[in-house]
């Protein structure tokens, strides 16, 4: 699944927050690849790009309240769960 990705944001949170507060970034492969105001342009913009399961989006903000983990399929384009 994507827990590459969300060990790379745990591990550098506090050197993402200062350039990402309060964006939705996506990462791939270690890497902020987007940054956006909301998650549905975040989830849009990456769809027309990538491949649906190859990329993660995490609200960047201080503190554990944004940790979710969020499964994306054709049928039902989000679906949360609280980690």
């Amino acid at each position: 699944m994507l827990d590459k990705e969300f060990k790379y944001y745990l591990d550098h949170q506090e050197e993402l927050l200062p350039l990402y507060n309060g964006k939705y970034i996506v990462i791939i492969d270690n890497h902020v690849v987007g940054s956006y105001d909301n998650r549905e342009d975040a989830y849009y913009s990456s769809m027309e790009k990538y491949e649906p399961g190859t990329f993660m989006i995490q609200l960047c903000t201080p503190g554990d309240d944004a940790y979710t983990v969020r499964y994306y399929n054709r049928v039902s384009p989000v679906i949360t769960a609280a980690v």
